[in-house]
């Protein structure tokens, strides 16, 4: 008797950001190595004092440090300056129908109020509807569902499905009872 027949699955992972990170890490490790290079060839080479090399060294490696501290700032402060200006000179994007804001972006209720959103990553933009109760919420996309779920089977004949179609079933239907918790 065969048992079940091996269930694949096909995962895919965006790894931009890890590789923007290691790339980030790379460009640190390489400076910190250059500053420890020039730091010894002053010494070694051009004849400079212990002291000197090691004041030199200190200096390079808290303006390195420095850097990379305040880089994420200087992508936040950037990006709002940038959506302000867009904002001034009529570049506003609708989000009617709700979105995603994947840069830091100033907001205003009219007015002198201001609010800053995206700042820490993306954040989303929904639309808020009234139910029959009166009460403010966020609308469902309708009945539900709306999502495809393609399962593919292999196996090398019709008796051999006729064998795993009760494990195929179980786990589809756990497949949609965890995409009904949220999991």
């Amino acid at each position: 008797m065969a048992g079940p027949e091996p269930v694949s699955l096909d995962v895919r992972v965006d790894l931009t950001g890890f590789r923007r990170e290691m790339t980030d890490a790379q460009r640190l490790a390489r400076g910190f190595g250059s500053a420890i290079g020039d730091a010894l060839e002053g010494g070694v080479v051009k004849g400079r004092s212990l002291s000197d090399v090691l004041k030199g060294l200190g200096s390079r490696l808290s303006e390195l440090a420095l850097s990379a501290a305040l880089r994420p700032a200087e992508k936040a402060v950037g990006g709002m300056f940038s959506n302000l200006v867009s904002s001034l000179l009529g570049g506003v994007t609708p989000m009617a129908k709700g979105g995603v804001l994947s840069a830091p972006t100033v907001l205003s209720a009219g007015g002198a109020a201001l609010a800053l959103a995206g700042e820490a990553g993306p954040e989303a933009v929904l639309p808020l509807t009234r139910g029959a109760d009166g009460r403010l919420g966020v609308a469902s996309g309708g009945g539900g569902g709306g999502g495809s779920v393609t399962v593919n089977i292999t196996t090398p004949d019709v008796e051999g499905f006729r064998r795993s179609e009760g494990q195929v079933s179980a786990a589809l239907a756990r497949a949609v009872a965890r995409g009904r918790r949220g999991l």
